[in-house]
């Protein structure tokens, strides 16, 4: 094992300075590799490769394709979001702006090694989470806050970036020919920037899992993942100074159920994810509320070499929408609120979300395609588009009674590839 792990370490390291953002359950990637990816994000019961082994459920690394040998995949997302903000302004201007369109490069790689004929250990590395809008040099930028004889800007906000890297040693055990449990440790590398300068720090957690195969046919899984906190310090720049916002990646259940009616030839899995986002540090601060994932993906082979993929996936926005906010009183210290201490006049504390965080992805499509080269390689590829989805909110600014509108809207799309090695 040891000559294996060399390699892998190096090129994780490697990936660790590499920038990634993404957005689609929450700030949460729906799944890890391109055959995951191209299956709606599945994978809770019968993952198709190792790296989706690792972050789906560490039970399944007992049960797959990639048993009873070694697998190695080395996978890459090339995403791009479409983030577009308008706010309608208390005198009747709608400034609008669109966010510096990029292409992010989100790598992965993992692994998964027999140690024994019931053992098995499992390693990966990947760009898991992330959200973020880049308004600089816009209207948003150069707009001042109607009122505010050109003192105050017209939202906070305006650049925002989050970014996640997940490291994951796993081990599973299979108890009998039907039931395997699994563990992972979750090393967690962020970055957040809210333009006061980037902030990195780690965050650790764990992931337990457990797979039961009913039949050749029925495969049942499930798993659980723990909360997952990181401080950053001197992130939020105040009038009083820089101020530290702690973020947690929240606890997660997920269940899975796989058929297989053509053995080796037709596989459909169905997920369902449960997202504790209102319960976690930083987000619940900001008030998003429990997210509840469905994923459906379908795999068919017309031949041995050959795989044919789809999927569809759907998530419930976590961001509440506060409508009729009052962000007027008339007084010089308008209405605020407090996050981790860290004073908001209410109106900037909701641009900040809506336009700052718009994590309100819904309805995922994806597609995908595998080919064996050989009994030893194969190459993946895929596919994934989220349709648009818009938040809006209204209320008032700390200058005026008259109410303000405050909209983003958001779509992605992100094309999945992937080697893999059987050894």
């Amino acid at each position: 094992m040891r000559r294996y792990l060399s390699p892998f370490l190096s090129v994780f390291f490697v990936l660790l300075f590499m920038g990634f953002a993404s957005a689609t359950n929450g700030d949460n990637l729906m799944a890890i590799g391109p055959i995951a990816r191209s299956m709606g994000g599945v994978g809770v019961a019968a993952p198709q490769d190792a790296i989706s082994a690792v972050f789906a459920n560490p039970a399944a690394m007992c049960f797959g394709p990639y048993c009873p040998g070694t697998e190695v995949n080395f996978g890459g997302t090339l995403f791009m979001p479409t983030v577009d903000a308008t706010v309608t302004t208390s005198d009747g201007n709608v400034v609008s702006a669109s966010s510096d369109k990029k292409v992010y490069a989100i790598p992965a790689i993992g692994l998964s090694v027999p140690i024994t004929n019931s053992w098995r250990f499992g390693l990966a590395a990947y760009g898991v989470s992330g959200l973020g809008v880049d308004y600089r040099d816009t209207a948003f930028d150069t707009t001042p806050l109607p009122g505010s004889g050109g003192a105050y800007p017209l939202v906070q906000g305006a650049y925002t970036q989050l970014q996640i890297m997940k490291f994951s040693p796993s081990i599973a055990y299979q108890v009998n020919n039907n039931l395997s449990l699994g563990l992972g440790v979750h090393i967690d590398y962020a970055n957040l920037d809210l333009r006061n300068g980037s902030s990195f720090n780690y965050g650790i957690g764990a992931q337990l899992g457990a797979i039961y195969k009913a039949s050749d046919m029925l495969t049942l899984g499930a798993t659980y993942i723990t909360p997952q906190e990181v401080d950053h310090q001197n992130v939020v720049g105040t009038p009083g100074g820089s101020r530290d916002l702690k973020l947690e990646s929240p606890q997660q259940i997920g269940v899975g159920i796989s058929v297989e009616p053509i053995r080796n030839a037709l596989l459909v899995e169905v997920d369902g994810r449960w997202i504790n986002w209102s319960s976690a540090t930083g987000y619940d601060d900001f008030d998003w509320k429990d997210q509840w994932v469905l994923a459906l993906g379908v795999q068919y082979k017309p031949t041995k070499q050959l795989a044919l993929r789809a999927g569809y996936n759907y998530a419930n926005n976590p961001v509440n929408e506060h409508n009729n906010f009052v962000g007027f009183n008339g007084t010089p210290n308008p209405p605020t609120t407090f996050v981790q201490g860290i004073p908001f006049p209410n109106y900037y504390y909701e641009t900040f979300r809506i336009i700052g965080f718009p994590a309100v992805a819904k309805q995922h499509v994806s597609f995908g395609i595998g080919y064996e080269l050989s009994n030893k390689f194969a190459l993946n590829a895929g596919y994934t588009h989220a349709f648009e989805q818009t938040i809006s909110e209204s209320g008032t600014t700390p200058t005026s009674p008259t109410p303000v509108t405050l909209k983003s809207t958001l779509s992605e799309d992100s094309v999945e590839f992937g080697i893999t090695w059987r050894f």
